[in-house]
């Protein structure tokens, strides 16, 4: 949790420990040029990604409840060790609903350079009996989030199997980024792919070569997409790149407005601001035999237009 050095003693990365109204602890990043990433160890959830200029990234709806056990409605809640319904436990699993850990002595990590980087290690175990209960195997999720000095966004997850007997799981960052308006933002990156619509029982479409845009609601899965996709908003003039390496689907969720109103934690008129493009492995369950170790990689930056 230390914060890196290498770029002069007068502004260095900072991480601070820091609490919500409700004593929720939270840890606070920041790059040298005043861009900063929030994230709470209830659910080990990036709730905040803000530019130097303290423009807000991510969405967050104002319904959404913050108190724990309650799944937070935006940020990036990690589905883990199931998405959606597509299993025996509750929504999305259970890894957004509990609580994270500090780690202050992870696992080395000898591919990830910190200079530069406002970082810190969170650690997941199956070790409550709740968890066991629901989910009975041994698991490590170690989770390091990152911020640069460019103000890219990394999340780097690796679940180790420590029990005696093989599992199998889905992951997703189910990324909620905040927009000018869901009418005048496009998706690329998708284009002639198989997806999954989860409106449709999950029956099995191709997607056209066009760009994506909204009209409608939308709940997809695009399956063994590019490791790059990107989501441009127009009016804005900016536009998020997600590269991903380890997540071969890409989920794409917009609720519109019929379904907003059916959300008690989500504004009526919030779903024209937000637009889910998650990071996944789903359609395919990661499968680790005993001692085995999985790692995914997000990494979420901004570049704007003139």
């Amino acid at each position: 949790m230390e914060p890196s050095s290498g770029v002069g003693p007068e502004k260095r990365p900072t991480v601070d420990l820091v609490k919500d109204k409700n004593g929720t602890d939270q840890i606070l990043l920041q790059n040298p040029k005043g861009a900063s990433v929030k994230i709470s160890l209830h659910g080990g959830q990036v709730l905040s990604w803000k530019t130097e200029k303290g423009d807000e990234l991510l969405f967050t709806s104002t319904k959404a409840n913050l108190k724990p056990p309650h799944p937070v409605r935006g940020g990036i809640p990690i589905c883990f060790p199931q998405f959606g319904t597509r299993g025996s436990l509750e929504q999305h699993g259970f890894a957004r609903n509990k609580i994270w850990l500090v780690e202050n002595n992870p696992p080395a990590l000898p591919s990830f350079d910190p200079t530069g980087k406002a970082y810190v290690d969170l650690v997941l175990k199956s070790s409550d009996e709740d968890t066991m209960r629901i989910w009975p195997f041994s698991f490590e999720f170690h989770l390091r989030v990152s911020l640069a000095l460019d103000g890219n966004l990394t999340l780097i997850s690796r679940v180790r199997n420590i029990n005696s007997k093989p599992f199998s799981f889905a992951i997703a960052y189910h990324t909620y980024f905040s927009i000018s308006d869901i009418s005048e933002v496009r998706l690329e990156g998708l284009e002639t792919l198989d997806y999954l619509d989860n409106m449709r029982d999950r029956e099995r479409f191709t997607e056209q070569g066009d760009a994506l845009t909204f009209e409608s609601e939308i709940d997809r899965v695009y399956l063994n997409s590019k490791d790059v996709v990107a989501v441009f908003d127009h009016e804005r003039k900016r536009t998020f790149l997600i590269r991903k390496e380890g997540l071969p689907d890409v989920v794409v969720w917009n609720p519109w407005e019929k379904k907003a109103r059916a959300l008690t934690d989500l504004g009526d008129d919030e779903y024209k601001h937000m637009l889910c493009v998650d990071g996944a492995a789903i359609e395919k369950p990661i499968t680790l035999k005993p001692g085995e170790e999985w790692t995914g990689k997000l990494n979420l930056s901004l570049v704007l237009s003139t």
